[in-house]
């Protein structure tokens, strides 16, 4: 298949004229979208009052109010006993879903294991001594302390030959005074 050669304006002309034909095709199609979406949800919405109408009647009966005493006493222990089952019903339901909730973060956290990302916690700044941080770690078997200071190696300071000297300070100006004295001075520094 030969290829016709075409001016770059002649393309660019068409690229520009597909591209707002495009444009007008996805701004239809988008629109579209939109409007489809919106029945599906009004229908949505209409289905669940419908859902929501018809468990109340099959669950909630009418209430009938009792003249005498003993058949609002007999009322009022089967509302007790129907509350009671609800609730039952609610903690198992409740209890089911942290169960499942913390399955969940478990398989959360062995993704991440097997992805070899792993997200680091934010530590807090605790400031402990050595000693404290052994006993915590070791707890309170071992006692072990540590004197940092007390393995550090202790240096003696080098005294000086110049103080040393304490003599007569007049014989050392007179040494050092001359040639002479000034070609001790520069052989003995270096």
């Amino acid at each position: 298949m030969t290829e016709t050669k075409m001016s770059t304006s002649r393309r660019n002309h068409l690229k520009r004229q597909s591209g707002r034909r495009h444009t007008a095709c996805t701004r239809t199609l988008y629109s579209l979208l939109l409007q489809i979406a919106e029945t599906m949800l009004e229908e949505e919405a209409r289905e669940a009052q419908k859902e929501k109408m018809m468990y109340m009647e099959e669950n909630c009966s009418t209430l009938c109010v009792p003249g005498s005493i003993q058949e609002l006493q007999d009322l009022c222990r089967g509302l007790h006993k129907q509350i009671d089952l609800v609730d039952e019903e609610r903690y198992d339901v409740e209890i089911k879903v942290s169960k499942s909730n913390k399955e969940i973060d478990d398989l959360k956290l062995m993704v991440q294991d097997l992805k070899g990302k792993f997200k680091k916690p934010a530590l807090k700044k605790v400031r402990m001594s050595a000693d404290a941080m052994l006993a915590a770690l070791l707890g309170s078997k071992h006692k072990v302390s540590m004197d940092l200071r007390a393995n550090l190696k202790q240096v003696k300071k080098e005294v000086k030959e110049e103080e040393k000297q304490t003599g007569n300070w007049r014989k050392n100006i007179e040494e050092k005074a001359g040639m002479d004295g000034r070609k001790k001075m520069f052989q003995t520094e270096a």
